[in-house]
């Protein structure tokens, strides 16, 4: 069974950590304090980090390394908008066992659909949740919420967040994963397990950049989940 489906059947919410860059001293901060998956990026200029990533090319060792660090979910967004998905790269992603590829819907090729690789898509707070009913006859694994307007990042989390996440994890037909575009906190917690998600996907905002602040950020959550 892939790593992520396997992880998102777990009854225990899930912690993965989109690293900030493609970093094995990173890498390893999350994985020390216990996240159970993570995220990479090629190709992207991300906002929530400020980074940009290039082809995969100038990773292949990095992401090698990471691998070699843990036997969880390993995930990659392989472009950031529909002609920078290469499929020539998206060969080599399961030569280099990562488990699962991470999209908008709008960047996402359909030749995508028919990569060695666990499928996730993300919606943002203007797709028509309408749409959602159709993705059950694709091979579809999970859905990323990232629905919090792009200028509302880094604001507290609200109730409204919480009423959109479960009606998701309830209509969706999918697992849920949540990327913290909030400025999430380990008080959080209770909240978004009670909203059905299966997944809680720390980034940028919520970890920092450096190893000491994902360190910080990830024993918290870790923390608040086994509680």
């Amino acid at each position: 069974m892939n790593r992520l489906r396997q992880a998102l059947h777990e009854p225990k919410l899930q912690l993965f950590v989109s690293l900030p860059s493609n970093d094995l001293n990173l890498a390893k901060a999350a994985l020390q304090e216990g996240a159970e998956g993570l995220k990479v990026h090629i190709n992207v200029d991300h906002r929530a980090s400020g980074n940009s990533f290039g082809p995969l090319s100038e990773y292949t060792d990095t992401f090698r390394e990471i691998r070699s660090l843990f036997n969880g979910p390993l995930g990659i967004v392989p472009g950031g908008a529909l002609e920078s998905v290469n499929p020539h790269e998206i060969e080599q992603l399961s030569e280099l066992d990562i488990d699962f590829y991470s999209i908008y819907a709008w960047h996402m090729p359909a030749f995508l659909l028919q990569a060695k690789l666990a499928s996730t898509f993300a919606i943002d707070s203007q797709f028509d949740t309408r749409l959602l009913e159709a993705a059950k006859a694709f091979p579809i694994e999970a859905l990323e919420a990232s629905i919090i307007p792009s200028s509302e990042y880094g604001t507290p989390l609200n109730f409204a967040d919480l009423l959109r996440y479960r009606w998701l994890a309830h209509n969706a037909h999918l697992p849920v994963i949540v990327p913290s575009q909030r400025k999430l906190a380990a008080a959080d917690v209770p909240a978004l397990k009670d909203s059905g998600i299966k997944a809680l996907l720390l980034g940028a905002v919520v970890t920092g950049k450096s190893a000491d602040e994902i360190k910080r950020a990830v024993h918290d959550f870790r923390n608040a989940i086994d509680s």
